[in-house]
């Protein structure tokens, strides 16, 4: 499932190609995804200019003057700028042709979904959806911070892997990045939450902050089904420490990697590098 750093690399690539351009037209072959696509999204759009490509958690957002086109990447979604004159392929659900600037030609922003659980969506007023409305802070933003972590982990018994996963608590933080992070930081996932003190909550988000910046900065992590908006794959699992790593030796210690399901998720850590309390 494409994570945070793969949703930014895929709005930083097709941003440049789309903003301040106008909508000339809208091509739908199938509205069945994992919300109904609009029957009224080429009536809200054509004519339109976008003004801004922006990111809430893993949700894109095109902004136009009038509202807001939603988009979310699912299981298997990916985003392709193509000539106006590329035939779709299969699984190519929805595209947006935007006019070209002082005679080139049209461009267009074209979502393919394999598996059918992405969505493509239509909002006059985004801070008000109920996609959007409960979601915590943006990791890499000032207002997740250790002392906020702290605050949110009291009380609460659930394990802190779990915790950081929650987007109500901090958006963004996929399986992945949890794992690396983690490890990292020096902490076991299975950990009670309310079992870390501060200071270890403030070397847990700068640990955070730092995989999903680099994962950002490498371009996202390649998966099966994803590949980066400029059609390039990400090439931060050559970084990967931990994931996916189970059975084989820690690269800071030596010891063998261990794999715990939570939540029906694979953990891996070092049951030596990672503390347990």
């Amino acid at each position: 499932m494409p994570e945070l750093p793969e949703v930014e690399t895929s709005r930083r690539g097709i941003r440049p190609h789309i903003i301040h351009k106008t909508v000339h037209s809208v091509v739908v072959r199938e509205s069945k995804l994992r919300w109904p696509v609009p029957d009224s999204l080429e009536f809200q759009l054509v004519g339109r200019e976008l003004l801004a490509v922006n990111r809430r958690a893993k949700y894109l957002l095109l902004e136009f003057e009038h509202g807001t086109l939603l988009i979310h990447l699912g299981m298997s979604g990916s985003l392709r700028v193509l000539k106006d004159d590329v035939p779709a392929v299969k699984h190519d659900h929805v595209d947006i042709v935007f006019e070209g600037k002082k005679g080139k030609k049209r461009v267009t922003l074209r979502y393919n979904d394999p598996r059918k659980f992405g969505a493509v969506l239509w909002l006059e007023n985004v801070e008000e959806s109920d996609y959007l409305k409960h979601l915590g802070p943006e990791p890499l933003s000032n207002k997740f911070t250790g002392y906020y972590l702290h605050k949110q982990s009291k009380k609460r018994t659930v394990p802190v892997k779990q915790l950081i996963m929650d987007n109500k608590v901090v958006v963004g933080v996929g399986n992945i990045y949890a794992n690396e992070a983690l490890f990292m930081a020096g902490i076991r996932p299975s950990l009670s939450a309310n079992a870390i003190g501060y200071t270890r909550y403030q070397r847990l988000v700068l640990c955070i902050k730092k995989v999903l910046s680099k994962a950002i900065q490498e371009g996202g992590t390649t998966l099966k089904d994803f590949v980066g908006g400029d059609g390039k794959p990400g090439y931060f699992q050559q970084e990967l420490q931990v994931y996916g790593r189970a059975g084989e030796s820690c690269y800071v210690c030596g010891d063998v990697l261990e794999e715990i399901r939570m939540q029906g998720r694979s953990s891996v850590y070092c049951p030596k590098c990672q503390k347990g309390r």
